[in-house]
């Protein structure tokens, strides 16, 4: 069988369980004692090895396989996670990373990984525990002899009872492998494989550990629940190759208490105490604590059957298309609505009318279909922040606030690196030494607070932590030393803005440079990443207190919301993201100070530009006007009044690039289409305010 079809398919979701092995080691990691993470944590490793296995990525499913040992011993409280094991699991996790990604590059997933397999070789033997030495016996895996009866514990007994309670089936299966078949363990994983995709496996004998090893002669049995009939899941079982035969007994209540029944009476009654002082007797050969994949006992009830999935995956290309598409049918809506009013045409305009609440309807669609949560982003942050802190020897709580939050995806695939440079500043060079932090009275561990939320028509995502914060006197004192300003203008500089020379090339105010981040060594990248995206950045910061860099971010790239201003016979469009309000000031309100015309503006002076002069307009010059329009714009805390001819009115343009014919033009954003096929310049607020 051809496997190269399932390829995109297979790397997605193993990036999909790698993702979920990280968050949920790091959440184990927090509580260690919690065996349902572990179960959690077995069950995503378990599919992995399987898919590889599957796909022929024998490495992938080795190193997976071993890793699922050490976990198997763990969630039978055969073993306790400590240190050494979580640091080996992490390492396991990053060279699962390195194989998948080299699949998708078009290799086999190969990587050297004799080392880690070799620390989770000794840690599965009991040889090594947090590099203390050879470990204790209770820590050794137990005897592998078990009983030939399939026994239920008595929470796996309630949780079949209540399945049947509940109308769900449950069924007692027990399966024939063919005895020419070489491969066994791989048809007994198949099974699994095609029973868990529509119910759920209560208990299996042999265990599943022993049955993946191909520890058992020829046939295997198991308690399952599901919604499916009986003949189905048959014909699903004898589909797979070298299967011999497959017998399914529908249990009901009475049927499961008698089975229970003959199984207690077939098997010998363990002395006091109880079984788990059994298992930590490494002198005894009685039954071990038999594995289960149920859900954690703190559970009622049984896992649901899974339901049909009600998603699927779309290639980013097809929505882009799909965006594109939808753009050029924006512009015609505009042209119909045009042409509509000056027609005059009843019958016309309540066609256009209802055409126009449609194509708003399917934009809505459109632009949400685009939108991802900020969490595909930030669900990579608490594994680094935890290497980081480990690194560093410092305590750091990383707290994530508004994941949940919606980007277009165009942003969110810019946003990753700027954000990972911030938060490793804050981390470095933010947060102080523990030592530091004693000294100043604060607690060991340091908080970092990654926070996303709407706001308007932006998303602003906020990195702050309670650190050191940064200093002004030091601030201005290297900005000097390294001739970023002098000594008069930094005496007239406001807090604000001398927070802001962190963002200036190459300007750092670390004492010594690490190759982890320095505060401001490469800021300015980040700045002019955002600001590309039309977004900005602030800082705010209180020595001794902390700092917070405030990024503020489009909702979308594609689609804005737009004042449409006329200066002669051009037209352009302003973002209404960057427009604070409009107004009419007279020639006498237009003040020249120091060379720079400003006008007053709410209790304030702000700069007055004329775009007229800004672009070289040859039909319309402000100064002639007695009175005049005025966009007033922000950025950041910063305003500017931007002196226009009239308002043509509020609209939805589609954002068009100029292309590679024309240089890049300050000021200019891009292009759109206008209703009656002039082409308007859209304006970038950002570069008229300094």
């Amino acid at each position: 069988m051809d496997m190269n079809q399932y390829l995109s398919m297979f790397i997605d979701e193993s990036n999909d369980h790698l993702q979920s092995l990280n968050e949920n080691m790091l959440q184990l990691e927090g509580n260690p004692e919690d065996l349902g993470i572990v179960q959690v944590i077995f069950r995503s490793a378990h599919t992995l090895k399987g898919m590889a296995a599957t796909m022929g990525f024998e490495d992938l499913a080795s190193l997976t396989h071993k890793m699922e040992n050490v976990l198997d011993l763990v969630r039978n409280e055969k073993l306790k996670m400590q240190d050494y094991i979580f640091d080996t699991m992490f390492k396991s996790l990053d060279a699962l990373e390195t194989m998948v990604q080299d699949i998708t590059e078009g290799g086999q997933g190969k990587a050297d990984v004799s080392s880690i397999v070799a620390s989770l070789q000794a840690i599965e033997n009991g040889e090594m525990t947090n590099g203390n030495g050879p470990a204790t016996e209770t820590n050794k895996p137990a005897n592998a002899s078990i009983s030939s009866a399939v026994e239920l514990d008595e929470f796996q007994y309630s949780v079949l009872d209540q399945s049947i309670a509940e109308g769900h089936r449950v069924f007692y299966v027990d399966v024939l492998v063919s005895e020419h078949s070489q491969l066994k363990g791989v048809r007994a994983y198949m099974v699994f494989d095609m029973l868990e995709r529509s119910g759920e496996v209560v208990k299996a004998y042999p265990s599943v550990q022993d049955i993946e090893q191909e520890k058992f002669e020829r046939s295997f049995s198991l308690y399952y629940i599901t919604t499916k009939e009986a003949h189905e899941l048959e014909e699903g079982i004898m589909s797979i190759s070298e299967i011999e035969s497959a017998k399914l007994i529908q249990l009901d209540q009475e049927t499961l208490q008698q089975m229970a029944n003959q199984v207690a009476a077939t098997v010998e009654a363990p002395p006091a105490p109880t079984a788990v002082a059994e298992v930590a007797s490494p002198d005894k050969n009685s039954v071990p604590k038999e594995e289960t994949t149920t859900a954690p006992a703190k559970t009622a009830a049984p896992k649901q059957a899974a339901a049909p999935s009600r998603t699927i995956r779309v290639d980013i290309e097809r929505l882009d298309v799909l965006m594109n598409l939808f753009s050029e049918l924006l512009i015609d809506r505009s042209r119909l609505e045009q042409l509509a009013s000056e027609t005059g045409n009843n019958d016309l305009s309540d066609t256009v009318a209802h055409l126009s609440r449609v194509s708003t309807d399917l934009q809505n669609i459109v632009l949400k279909l685009r939108m991802v949560p900020v969490d595909t982003v930030f669900n990579r942050f608490p594994r680094m922040i935890r290497d980081l802190a480990k690194t560093l020897d410092k305590k750091i709580d990383l707290v994530i606030t508004g994941a949940e939050t919606e980007l277009d995806r165009t942003v969110i695939d810019e946003i990753g690196d700027p954000l990972v440079h911030l938060l490793r500043n804050a981390v470095d060079h933010g947060v102080e030494s523990i030592a530091e932090r004693v000294a100043a009275g604060k607690p060991e561990m340091g908080t970092v607070n990654l926070r996303a939320f709407h706001s308007g028509n932006h998303v602003f995502i906020e990195i702050e932590d309670d650190g050191k914060g940064i200093y002004r006197d030091k601030l201005l004192k290297t900005a000097i030393k390294r001739g970023v300003v002098t000594e008069e203008q930094g005496a007239k500089m406001s807090d604000d803005e001398v927070n802001q020379l962190l963002f200036a090339p190459g300007f750092s105010t670390a004492d010594i440079i690490s190759d982890i981040s320095g505060r401001g060594v490469g800021l300015d990248v980040v700045k002019s990443k955002i600001t590309s995206l039309g977004g900005n950045v602030t800082i705010h910061s209180t020595p001794g207190k902390g700092t917070n860099f405030s990024v503020q971010l489009p909702l979308t790239l594609s689609i804005i919301a737009a004042m449409l201003v006329r200066l002669g016979s051009e037209k352009y469009a302003v973002p209404l993201s960057s427009i604070v309000e409009t107004a009419i000031v007279q020639r006498e309100q237009v003040r020249n100070i120091h060379g720079n015309k400003m006008i007053t503006f709410r209790e304030s002076l702000i700069p007055y530009l004329s775009l007229s002069e800004v672009f070289s307009v040859p039909d319309f010059n402000d100064a002639d006007e007695q009175e005049t329009e005025i966009v007033v714009i922000r950025k950041g805390d910063r305003l500017a009044a931007v002196a226009v001819e009239e308002f043509i009115g509020q609209s939805e343009i589609v954002l068009k690039s100029m292309g590679t014919y024309l240089p890049a033009i300050e000021g200019i954003s891009g292009a759109t289409i206008l209703g009656d096929g002039q082409v308007a310049l859209i304006l970038d607020p950002n570069a008229f305010i300094k």
